[in-house]
């Protein structure tokens, strides 16, 4: 599929800005992962503060925010392009939901994913905890790809595999000075928006805002995704990604992990 052809004064005459909410899953063990190899919490910062010097140096407009935020921005050369990031030594993108219950969506289509591509792993018998958590936004530049002339190409920016049009957007988009991309979640049944922060000069503070709890469960009935408070259940059965052609070959029926 041929990325179609945006001019900059196209794009900058679609440009807005943009502030807000995005939301973020994150697996539960990152805030004890270290904790089990010490014996005190100042023992645990001293050894976190270890491993951060043994990783790659943050971009300097990126130094201020929390690593939830920043570790995208962080790891070059990326093993694999994503929606907005093309393989290689590519500048990071830092992707978030509108809400909660869409970036559960995201987790539960990458956990199937994953099986579907592993089907000699068994389903585990326990759902995983994860942490939900909020990042302020607020860009004076941001393209809505869901409005105005971007959404008559929607179909190329919704494509399940091919990211070819979205990583051109993207390139052109950051000579702009574009901070954000807005875009329709691909994965949520609802068509809810996903957010693509660009630089992180977007955050509009450098901690996470809010938090919350969610286990997510994969089986043969399907993905179902828990919050804890306010409480709130979402089933996604087999087939609810059935347009991603890398699920077809997804084995539901498997034994669990013993």
């Amino acid at each position: 599929m041929s990325p179609p052809i945006w001019t900059p004064d196209a794009l900058r005459s679609e440009a807005r800005a943009l502030s807000g909410r995005a939301w973020r899953f994150v697996e539960a063990q990152h805030r004890v992962s270290t904790l089990k190899l010490v014996d005190t919490l100042a023992e645990q910062a001293v050894l976190e503060d270890i491993l951060d010097a043994t990783k790659p140096p943050l971009p300097a407009e990126c130094r201020a925010l929390d690593y939830l935020l920043a570790t995208p921005f962080r790891y070059r050369p990326y093993p694999a392009g994503s929606r907005f990031r093309r393989a290689g030594l590519t500048p990071g993108v830092w992707y978030g939901a509108e809400t909660p219950e869409v970036a559960a969506a995201e987790m539960a289509f990458y956990r199937t994913l994953f099986y579907a591509e592993s089907p000699a792993t068994p389903f585990p018998d326990d759902a995983a905890e994860y942490t939900a958590f909020a990042a302020d936004l607020a860009t004076p530049l941001a393209l809505d790809l869901t409005a105005g002339r971007l959404a008559a190409d929607s179909a190329l920016w919704t494509h399940p595999t091919d990211y070819a049009p979205c990583q051109a957007l993207a390139d052109a988009a950051r000579g702009l000075g574009v901070g954000i991309l807005r875009y329709r979640s691909v994965r949520d049944p609802g068509g809810g928006a996903n957010l693509a922060v660009l630089t992180c000069r977007a955050f509009a503070a450098p901690q996470p805002t809010d938090r919350q709890t969610w286990r997510i469960r994969i089986g043969p009935a399907g993905v179902q995704a828990l919050r804890e408070h306010p409480r709130l259940g979402l089933e996604f059965p087999p087939g609810s990604f059935a347009t991603d052609p890398r699920l077809a070959g997804m084995a539901w029926a498997r034994p669990r992990a013993r």
